[in-house]
């Protein structure tokens, strides 16, 4: 991680359990390298699901990568709010420009008002029986649920007010300085 520097542009690769690509995300940017987490950000990003099939995100988002937390935290802006959408997944790995995560399928969205839902059991459920998910595997998913959903209802990290809106402005900021200098 030496090399790499703020305002770096990245790919997202997601996987799932049994090795296969479940998602790529075209262009992230990198707003902030910290000893434990990476945050990035990018809109109107093109993403390819595992079926072949492609579409463009809508909205800003913020990412927030962990090297040492099961989960990843997605800030996005919908109509001047702001929502999240929190991914069960491994710590992140980067391998030739590309954040690299597998995902275990439980979700948790964040409304805009701190309300949130767990999302997903039953893909969950249905993936840690056809990918015989070990059990030790399965305790920390489900402990790391648990610790986001904390994160979440203390407004802590990346659920502060505030610092979504402090990474878009730099994303905005770097997005402009590589417009001039192109």
């Amino acid at each position: 991680m030496e090399q790499t520097k703020v305002g770096e542009c990245f790919k997202i690769h997601c996987y799932k359990h049994d090795g296969n690509i479940h998602k790529a995300w075209d262009e992230a940017i990198l707003l902030e390298i910290n000893e434990d987490y990476l945050i990035f950000g990018n809109e109107k990003t093109k993403v390819i699901e595992s079926d072949g099939r492609s579409w463009k995100t809508k909205e800003p988002a913020i990412m927030f990568f962990f090297k040492h937390e099961w989960f990843n935290i997605i800030g996005q802006y919908k109509k001047d709010k702001i929502y999240y959408y929190c991914n069960i997944a491994s710590p992140y790995v980067i391998d030739d420009q590309t954040v690299k995560y597998i995902d275990y399928d439980l979700d948790l969205k964040v409304f805009a008002d701190g309300a949130f839902k767990v999302l997903d059991r039953g893909e969950y459920n249905y993936h840690k029986n056809k990918m015989h998910y070990p059990d030790d595997l399965d305790h920390i998913l489900k402990y790391e649920l648990t610790k986001l959903i904390h994160m979440a209802r203390e407004k802590k990290g990346p659920f502060q007010k505030g610092v979504v809106e402090h990474y878009y402005q730099k994303y905005c900021t770097l997005k402009e300085k590589a417009k001039a200098e192109n």
